[in-house]
């Protein structure tokens, strides 16, 4: 199956997507904030996820926090 925003737009590796709702990140302190976009995503092997980089950091994020940009 293909992996969808919440929108149910079909993201691929490469997309940017907008996060839709303030996120904490477990195990920092770090919140991402509404509105943020993320550059060049990958997925990965669960649908329901994408990798994206934040600075040095590589963050899991679920498909349904996010929009395509």
């Amino acid at each position: 199956m293909a992996t969808k925003d919440s929108n149910g737009n079909e993201l691929n590796d490469g997309d940017s997507v907008q996060v839709i709702k303030d996120l904490k990140v477990k195990g920092s302190s770090q919140t991402l904030k509404r509105g943020k976009v993320f550059k060049k995503i990958r997925l990965t092997s669960n649908e329901e996820q994408v990798e994206c980089k934040d600075g040095k950091s590589v963050l899991v994020l679920k498909t349904c926090f996010l929009k395509k940009a």
